[in-house]
């Protein structure tokens, strides 16, 4: 299964390093925004939409809560559908499969804990500023386990980070129509297939803590701190665990629409593989606690799996100078400026 996943990843790598244009994604994401947005009565748009530079669009987080934006619950079925349609242009088709299966996770919990906040109609969608294909703005799906997080400046650049998606319980263990399902399998054994195909001087050192950290390093600050730099360097490992290694990256960046994905592995492939570390943290013994990260001087990609025995999984992108667009917006407002 290991080789078949990597074989498809592989497939899956940009074969030439440039990038693809955004514009026809940030004109497709505008054309979904509004679509949905016209659908929604005057109170629902007061709800669904902020200014761009609203400080809300900075206020993320992965846990079960109430949001700002309307929610599922509180939209009618052709509502939802554009809805639907809106997550879909930002997304590829696993990446939108993957977010199903997510928001799908929440009718297990609801049977397991008998709990009414375990409702898969509270995600939130929200839009920050006026969609259009030459403007400024940004737009955010949440709620457990799921934090996509877009920012487009001047139609020309996209920013797709925080990306969080998470699930609980990871493996469903309990008689229920997804018993088996496993949100993400890939993103687990991937990891752990690279860990173990290391030799013993280069596991030294990948495996930077015996016990796993609780969570993910970054939890949900608005602005990501980079963990301490730590783990086996890409050019530590043998060209078949270098390929495992970009293949395990692609897994991530393609939870994206290809062109979004495209130019972020184009990105990395232009400012060098070798700044980035592989470590991990806590057993290698499958239902046991662990954690990994990738990272470079510019982001990180976390994963943790150790809540409920270690059947509880959070993984994101983080982007330290550049999520929520931060750098984008940086960009844009000092050209409008001048």
């Amino acid at each position: 299964m290991v080789r078949v996943l990597l074989a498809l990843l592989l497939a899956a790598l940009p074969g030439i390093a440039f990038c693809h244009s955004p514009q026809e994604a940030a004109s497709e994401m505008a054309a979904s925004a509004n679509r949905w947005l016209e659908s929604l009565s005057e109170q629902q748009r007061e709800a669904a939409q902020f200014a761009v530079n609203n400080p809300e669009r900075e206020n993320w987080h992965y846990i079960p809560k109430a949001r700002e934006g309307l929610p599922l619950a509180k939209m009618t079925a052709p509502q939802r559908k554009l809805a639907h349609a809106l997550l879909a242009s930002g997304l590829s088709e696993h990446g939108l499969l993957q977010a199903d299966a997510v928001i799908a996770l929440e009718q297990v919990l609801r049977q397991m804990e008998g709990a009414a906040h375990r409702d898969d109609t509270l995600y939130y969608f929200t839009v920050f500023g006026r969609p259009s294909p030459t403007a400024t703005w940004g737009w955010r799906v949440e709620g457990h386990h799921l934090s996509v997080n877009f920012t487009i400046a001047n139609g020309t650049s996209i920013s797709a980070t925080p990306n969080f998606v998470g699930a609980n319980p990871a493996e469903v263990r309990i008689a229920h129509e997804q018993q088996g399902r496993r949100a993400l399998a890939a993103e687990e054994d991937l990891g752990r297939a690279l860990v173990l195909s290391l030799n013993d001087e280069q596991r030294s050192q990948a495996i930077i803590a015996p016990q796993a950290p609780g969570d993910i390093l970054t939890r949900n600050d608005a602005q990501a701190k980079s963990p301490e730099a730590a783990g086996l360097g890409y050019a530590a490992m043998s060209p078949d665990q270098q390929e495992h290694f970009r293949a395990l990256v692609a897994l991530y960046a393609n939870r994206l629409r290809p062109d979004v994905a495209d130019a972020e592995l184009n990105k990395i492939a232009a400012t060098g593989w070798n700044r980035l570390r592989f470590a991990w943290a806590g057993s290698t013994t499958p239902k046991e606690g662990h954690y990994y990260r990738i990272q470079s001087p510019d982001f990180v990609i976390e994963y943790d799996n150790t809540q409920n025995h270690a059947n509880h999984i959070h993984t994101v992108w983080r982007d330290y100078q550049g999520d929520f667009g931060r750098d984008l917006l940086k960009e844009h407002y000092s050209e409008s400026h001048k």
